[in-house]
């Protein structure tokens, strides 16, 4: 049996944050919200992580958090782009939009 996939939507621009909160340090090792939510999936038996980011950040997202999963989990991200499956109507529409659109955009 085909063991299921964890989706992480971590495209968030983190403005009342005032970081990138996907990838800042909470545990004692280092350790990211993300790591141990991923961790907890592995071994609930997810099978593969697909991390929904931006194009900004992946050079952190890499070196922060990704390479390390993706040593002990299939892992894989994608990414979010503001413009991605809009009608050429809406692209003009939001043309001064910063943020991602949010979930059923990312999805």
């Amino acid at each position: 049996m085909k063991k299921p996939t964890l989706m992480v939507m971590a495209a968030g621009m983190g403005s009342r944050y005032g970081g990138v909160k996907q990838i800042d340090a909470v545990g004692m090792n280092g350790e990211t919200l993300l790591d141990f939510g991923v961790y907890d999936a592995n071994k609930s038996g997810f099978g593969k992580v697909v991390f929904i980011i931006r194009k900004d950040i992946e050079k952190d997202f890499r070196e922060r958090l990704f390479d390390r999963i993706a040593k002990n989990m299939d892992a894989t991200y994608v990414f979010q782009s503001k413009d991605k499956l809009l009608t050429e109507e809406q692209i003009i529409l939001s043309k001064d939009r910063t943020k991602p659109w949010g979930t059923i955009h990312a999805v």
